[in-house]
């Protein structure tokens, strides 16, 4: 996922999860035999009442000197001109902005800090409102290779990291997103915590799922009838 010389841009929303990924990348790095720079980058999505100075400065006590990216990809994605999902458009853009800033960086890798619970919750996203059984991977290559997405925290646990961000007095920024706590994700981690409070084993039994597919037990699109009763093209 890393390696010697890497260049790496680390997209940091704000949320506990980025802030814990620059932390750890940053605080690794004497204790490791190979090296590798660090470019932190956020995107402001335009809404008024953004943070972006005060992460600025928390960045700057780490180390970083956090490039500020505008857009509007949040007010864009908030306008009647948008028919989709909000949160689906909204992340789609600053994802396009990330990759574009991270190139002009010199950057061969984009760190994003998605976790073990976002996996989960975008397979069942992709499930109920996409109608496919597709997730996101820990290492994936864009743009020919030209520049490699990577989730180092992809096999950690969205409590654990909270939990660290609570007992490192990490800042808690108040999100300006007029769609924040009532999100499509945010119905479907309301849904998955009630199944893992039932049983501890779940949240573990549907990851491993999803390196472990029986392709041959699921459906194939041509014996699957459309809902308007005409087959899928």
């Amino acid at each position: 996922m890393i390696e010697d010389g890497d260049r790496i841009a680390v997209g940091v929303s704000g949320g506990a999860d980025s802030l814990f990924l620059l932390w750890i990348l940053t605080q690794r790095l004497p204790r490791i035999p190979i090296h590798y720079d660090l470019v932190a980058l956020h995107v402001d999505p335009g809404f008024e009442g953004g943070f972006g100075e005060a992460l600025q400065a928390h960045a700057l006590d780490q180390g970083h000197r956090l490039q500020l990216v505008g857009s509007d990809c949040g007010v864009k994605a908030h306008s009647p001109e948008n028919r989709e999902n909000p949160c689906f458009l909204c992340s789609r853009l600053k994802r396009k902005r990330l990759f574009e800033v991270a190139v002009e960086n010199g950057c061969n890798k984009l760190a994003l800090g998605h976790n073990r619970d976002d996996i989960i919750e975008t397979l069942f996203i992709n499930i109920c409102y996409a109608g496919e059984i597709s997730t996101m991977k820990p290492v994936q290559p864009f743009f020919n290779g030209e520049i490699t997405l990577i989730r180092p925290l992809a096999f950690s646990d969205e409590p654990d990291i909270r939990r660290f961000a609570r007992e490192a007095h990490f800042p808690d920024f108040s999100n300006p997103c007029p769609s924040a706590g009532r999100t499509k994700r945010q119905e479907i981690k309301t849904l998955l915590n009630q199944l893992y409070r039932r049983n501890r084993k779940v949240k573990g039994n549907i990851f491993r799922s999803m390196s472990h597919v029986r392709t041959d037990y699921l459906l194939t699109p041509e014996a699957t009838p459309a809902l308007d009763g005409q087959r899928p093209k």
